[in-house]
């Protein structure tokens, strides 16, 4: 098993179409589609991202500089987030297939990198292992 995770970028197309959609109906709808996610025993994470509450720290010049966020153009926005637990890259692609109100979205899936993978003697990677384990992560 892997972990993936779906992040949801909307175009200006999508946001506009879902500024009709009810708010209840959009609850609703993701929510079933949440709980078809629990009942397989994929879901490990899912969030919405709040625009209004955000910031960007941008690290391109000498020094970090802090604005308001996100970024101003729709492409480069995440609105949230899934992260499943699923055999393969193709049963992650399957799910982010049936995500609800993805018309005119793009859906950017990418597999989580485990600890495992990482150099075992590497003093970090033991330090985190060992806050992973005390935590019940691992």
């Amino acid at each position: 098993m892997s972990k993936y995770m779906l992040i949801m970028r909307p175009t200006d197309a999508a946001l506009a179409a879902g500024a009709d959609v009810d708010f209840d109906e959009i609850i609703a709808t993701i929510g079933a589609f949440n709980q078809e996610l629990i009942r397989a025993g994929v879901l490990l994470a899912a969030e919405g991202l709040d625009p209004d509450e955000s910031v960007v720290v941008d690290f391109t010049g000498e020094e970090p500089v802090v604005s308001d966020g996100p970024y101003g153009e729709t492409k480069e926005l995440f609105s949230g987030y899934y992260v499943l637990e699923v055999s393969s890259k193709e049963e992650a692609v399957e799910w982010a297939k049936r995500i609800p109100y993805s018309q005119a979205t793009k859906v950017e899936i990418r597999r989580v990198t485990r600890i495992d993978e990482l150099p075992q003697d590497n003093e970090w990677i033991r330090k985190e292992r060992a806050w992973r384990e005390a935590t019940g992560q691992l």
